[in-house]
């Protein structure tokens, strides 16, 4: 009986730390693409310099599924973080003159973070979704202004 009970018990523990693992192997959500913006910014106020190249390897939680930092110079637009491993051949480009699948993708981030420092804006576009069939799919970008840099960080709806 009390084996039973214990098998009972390790079979629910397993149920319950499963479902969130299960939950991480899908898109991250707002909370998630949110949560990270907030660590980006507390890493570039922290050691921009160590931040940035955090963010380009993808290290230190940078980099969770398709949940990334991006992140350009607010006086040139010049990208010089980007956690996507895909775009590294982005690095170095205006962001305000990327175009992407619809409007939003270049112009509208880079006004974004051109608002007063610390205020988060949603920008709102479509991007080429990971994956086999890579097809465009809705993506929203949590933007803001950190110092002199303007940073996100997108999730697919």
């Amino acid at each position: 009986m009390i084996r039973g009970l214990l098998m009972g018990v390790v079979s629910a523990a397993a149920l319950a730390l499963s479902a969130p693992a299960f939950a991480q192997q899908g898109h991250p959500t707002a909370q998630e693409a949110r949560a990270m913006l907030d660590k980006v910014v507390a890493a570039v106020k922290a050691d921009k310099t160590k931040a940035l190249d955090m963010f380009n390897k993808g290290e230190g939680g940078f980099r969770d599924r398709d949940l990334y930092p991006f992140c350009f110079n607010i006086s040139d637009g010049k990208i010089v973080a980007l956690g996507n491993p895909n775009t590294k051949g982005l690095l170095g480009m205006d962001r305000g003159t990327l175009k992407g699948g619809t409007k939003g993708f270049g112009l509208d981030v880079y006004t974004a973070a051109q608002k007063p420092e610390g205020e988060i804006t949603e920008v709102r576009y479509l991007s080429l979704k990971p994956g086999a069939d890579a097809t465009l799919a809705p993506k929203v970008s949590f933007v803001t202004r950190v110092g002199d840099l303007g940073c996100g960080v997108g999730y697919y709806k």
